[in-house]
């Protein structure tokens, strides 16, 4: 076990003991009153879990709302013990790994001590109008608790970004928790007026809740197939490209290996670092359309032509941002030919006005044009590259760009052979790469 697993082991190890710890140092006889009420709710979480809903990688189940319930009518050890009694019972059908099984009762454990303990310490009656509120309240803290603790586990274990999972996963589901926090709150007031008749309430929440997530994520699964399909087209072009033109196919491959580690050498994120690698690989795009009279020209363009080919950012973004949200790679192939002295087109932006991801597409294109030996022009050496760069540092380029990739020169950790279909290939299968990222079970 690596160092970082064996501290992430601890952590969570000690979280689990510290919960079941304070669980039982707060528990009461009072807490466990009815005992049907506790078998109740822990049927409702246990019946939830065979009904989960699957996204990227993650269930989600309607355990959260008895879980809340749990925390609202009977207090936090009775919460926590049910939370942590479904993990082990769904541990049967499920078998998740150690690592991850672990992650799952410090969870189950903790974020419904938590909410429990914060509904005591209100000390607001449960017949009070404030109560539903409460209940409302400690529903968003504890889901936004048990995402953080889950997918946390996830982003440290495999080294991903947090805000980036935070985005893909919770950010969709949150309108139907909110829905869910409310119908909760509904259900607890419910029962502390009429007993056991909330409990149909209970199951018809239940039911709600799975279909509306449900559709709700088939949806947007939907979305995502589309925008992965359309973005193949877009791959595709550029192998149909490379077939009428292989200099401008592979300069693109050169340009998104280049920009892509730039984005890593200047601390961006994983995200950020797919982004600019993708609007590298479709940022001539635009050149699609171009006749063969301007793609393949051997002569000086005429004045005519010129103005085509400064049509192509524009044209490009037009194609990119077609993909359902791609607006950003867009952006970025829109401005690739901006210059930092604001000399550049179509809009002639000038210093940070220009995206940041456009600034590095600049410098990797503008290195490769003139040291490829495919490209359109005589190429020079990497010294007299390097040279080149310098000189139209704060004119053409972003000085701090061309630094830091002048620095991967140097230390001699970029290369990109055009002569090689497989350096070309693999920028293409990093562009059409689909991550799955599978985390443990959540509420």
């Amino acid at each position: 076990m690596s160092t970082r697993s064996t501290l992430l082991f601890v952590v969570e190890a000690a979280v689990l003991a510290a919960s079941i710890a304070v669980a039982a140092l707060t528990s009461t006889s009072a807490q466990w009153d009815p005992p049907a009420l506790v078998a109740v709710i822990l049927g409702l979480a246990l019946t939830s879990d065979l009904f989960a809903v699957r996204h990227h990688g993650q269930r989600i189940s309607g355990s959260f709302l008895a879980l809340v319930l749990a925390m609202a009518l009977l207090g936090p050890a009775p919460a926590a013990a049910i939370g942590v009694t479904s993990v082990l019972l769904d541990q049967l059908r499920s078998r998740t790994p150690g690592p991850l099984l672990l992650a799952n009762l410090a969870t189950f454990a903790s974020f419904p001590l938590v909410g429990g303990l914060i509904i005591d310490a209100a000390d607001i009656s449960e017949m009070s109008a404030a109560f539903p509120l409460l209940v409302i309240g400690v529903f968003l803290l504890t889901n936004l608790m048990n995402f953080l603790m889950i997918g946390g586990h996830h982003a440290f274990a495999t080294r991903v970004s947090l805000a980036g999972e935070f985005r893909k996963i919770f950010i969709p589901v949150l309108p139907s928790e909110v829905l869910s926090a409310a119908l909760c709150a509904l259900v607890a007031a419910f029962y502390v007026r009429t007993g056991v008749a909330a409990i149909a309430l209970m199951l018809l929440v239940l039911l709600v809740f799975q279909y509306l997530l449900r559709e709700l994520l088939l949806s947007r699964e939907r979305a995502e197939r589309l925008a992965a399909l359309q973005l193949g087209v877009l791959v595709s072009m550029i192998e149909t490209l490379a077939l009428r033109d292989r200099m401008t196919a592979r300069h693109s491959a050169a340009v998104a290996r280049y920009a892509r580690a730039l984005a890593e050498a200047l601390g961006w994120s994983e995200d950020e670092q797919e982004l600019v690698h993708t609007a590298a690989l479709l940022h001539d795009i635009g050149k699609f359309a171009f006749p063969d009279s301007i793609l393949l020209a051997d002569a000086r363009l005429t004045d005519e032509q010129w103005e085509a080919v400064k049509r192509h950012p524009e044209d490009g973004a037009n194609i990119v941002r077609r993909i359902d949200g791609y607006g950003p790679v867009a952006e970025i192939v829109h401005a690739h030919h901006e210059r930092w002295d604001g000399r550049g087109y179509p809009r002639a932006l000038a210093g940070e006005e220009i995206p940041v991801g456009a600034r590095l597409l600049a410098v990797a294109d503008t290195y490769d044009v003139i040291t490829a030996r495919d490209s359109y022009r005589k190429p020079i050496s990497p010294t007299d590259a390097v040279a080149e760069l310098r000189r139209v540092s704060g004119h053409q380029l972003d000085p701090t760009v061309v630094e830091v990739f002048i620095s991967l020169l140097t230390a001699g950790e970029l290369r990109f052979a055009h002569g090689d279909d497989a350096d070309f290939e693999a920028e293409l299968a990093f562009g059409r790469r689909v991550h799955a990222h599978a985390l443990p079970r959540t509420g």
